[in-house]
């Protein structure tokens, strides 16, 4: 097996949901695993008033602390320059019906952004927003109001579906991530899902338009995931289409860079 020496998906002390370690804990922490490139994929701002306040607070950064994040990335970038390889990044959310206000975001940091991932957090029912991963209430509470997990594991891969259609702007993020996410409370809520023709759509769409996929080890170190995303049938599908796949830690603290690699 061949070394892996590449983090995609890394967070920062930016991050309002991660911890307080500092850029350079990460990157030592990366060199000290022996990468030899990483992507800090901050959450981009998101836009205001779709969802409750808390939850955009706690999701990600904002506007100003976005600003922060990239000024402050660019220095340690250039510190590290003869080191590692490091990409400036930011992990974008697809917000169903918010289009045009991410193109908004995208397109004010664009010129600075030099990799990103595109990843699905929100789904739409009817008129409301509700945060897929936020807490397993609410997940239970994604159940009942859709009237089943098979129902949530449809509109989560309907979301995805659209989030790789659809059009962004010349700043759109090309590489998927963490695509098998809504199994994050699988171990509670034990699910195999047999629409393997729209996992299929799926996955020949990113194909079709040659983007990647985030290989996102997170999951393993979630208490009632316990798999990588993407995993199963998902995963077998992007090894038979031969899509490009980066391996990404999420991680959200300096000790998880690089973490089950």
């Amino acid at each position: 097996m061949s070394k892996i020496i590449r983090d995609g998906h890394m967070h920062s002390h930016y991050c309002p949901h991660g911890t307080k370690d500092e850029f350079y804990k990460y990157i030592d922490k990366a060199l000290e695993n022996g990468l030899e490139e990483i992507t800090f994929t901050e959450h981009l701002a998101l836009p205001e008033g779709f969802i409750n306040k808390k939850i955009i607070e706690e999701s990600a950064p904002s506007i100003e602390e976005i600003e922060k994040y990239f000024e402050e990335l660019k220095e340690i970038k250039n510190l590290y320059k003869d080191k590692i390889k490091i990409n400036i990044g930011v992990e974008v959310d697809y917000i169903e019906g918010l289009e045009e206000k991410t193109i908004e975001i995208l397109n004010r940091f664009g010129n600075i952004i030099e990799d990103s991932i595109l990843s699905v957090h929100f789904l739409k029912l009817e008129d409301r927003y509700h945060c897929l991963d936020y807490s397993i209430e609410d997940f239970k509470e994604l159940i009942e109001l859709l009237g089943g997990i098979d129902k949530i594991y449809d509109k989560y891969f309907e979301t995805l579906l659209k989030s790789i259609k659809v059009d962004l702007g010349k700043f759109k993020p090309k590489r998927i991530g963490h695509p098998t996410l809504v199994r994050i409370f699988n171990l509670q809520y034990p699910f195999e899902y047999k629409n393997k023709k729209l996992l299929d759509e799926v996955v020949k769409a990113i194909k079709d338009r040659g983007y990647e996929i985030d290989y996102n080890t997170a999951g393993l170190r979630k208490h009632y995931c316990g798999e990588v995303y993407p995993s199963g049938y998902f995963f077998e599908l992007a090894e038979k289409y031969k899509v490009k796949m980066v391996y990404g830690s999420d991680s959200h603290t300096a000790s998880d860079v690089g973490r089950d690699f």
